[in-house]
């Protein structure tokens, strides 16, 4: 069972080691740590751990170390924000898209499912590219947008790569290679927001793999 546990401890070398060292105690997997805040003279650090047991008892047991303030358990971000949807590219496009990304993650939402929009309007090859790579290193991210007039080369070879470790990439029918390295291509930015989310939702009907064609 996936658990999420908030401690607050000491700020210093080897706090991590200690802390990872009573999860293993306790066979916990580690699926992902994030240092929340530190500032001296506390750290606020947030686990998200496969555990076989009950998470009180593990966050009980991280308590007793001297170097801990707190440990709580906490509902997991997979359980609160659920899947992400990233859109990027040019302000008005990214705007549009997220319109259509949003209505339709509020009808899933609604019925049990968890999926997050995120936003940035982003301008230049380099900076879309970037951001391109980087959206695979984010958590729980299941599809990007990219949303814009033009766009190509290294946003292109970019989107290839995250295509090839499993995120869904949908473009904007626009002018630039970028369409040609697309799972999905949509001429209208609302439609765009909307088959992106259904792509990902488990509550919809609706399956790439069954497409016919793959450019609306």
């Amino acid at each position: 069972m996936r658990s999420g546990i908030e401690v607050v401890s000491a700020v210093g070398h080897g706090v991590l080691h200690e802390l990872t060292g009573v999860i293993a105690r306790f066979e916990g997997d580690i699926v992902s740590v994030e240092i929340i805040e530190q500032k001296a003279p506390h750290a606020r650090i947030v686990f998200e751990i496969d555990l076989p047991g009950d998470a009180a008892l593990l966050a009980d047991a991280l308590a007793e170390l001297p170097i801990v303030e707190s440990a709580t358990p906490v509902a997991t971000m997979e359980r609160i924000y659920g899947k992400r949807i990233v859109i990027m590219g040019g302000g008005a496009q990214v705007g549009q898209v997220a319109l259509g990304a949003i209505a339709e993650a509020d009808r899933h939402n609604i019925r049990g499912e968890h999926i997050s929009v995120d936003t940035i309007p982003l301008v230049g090859e380099a900076a879309l590219a970037a951001a391109v790579r980087a959206a695979a290193r984010l958590p729980r991210v299941k599809a990007i947008v990219l949303a814009g007039s033009l766009m190509g080369g290294a946003i292109e070879q970019a989107a290839r790569e995250v295509r090839a470790r499993g995120l869904l990439v949908v473009s904007l029918n626009m002018a630039g290679s970028l369409p040609d390295a697309a799972d999905l291509v949509v001429t209208d930015p609302v439609q765009a927001g909307v088959m992106s989310v259904m792509a990902v939702a488990d509550t919809a009907a609706f399956a790439l793999g069954r497409l016919k064609r793959r450019v609306f």
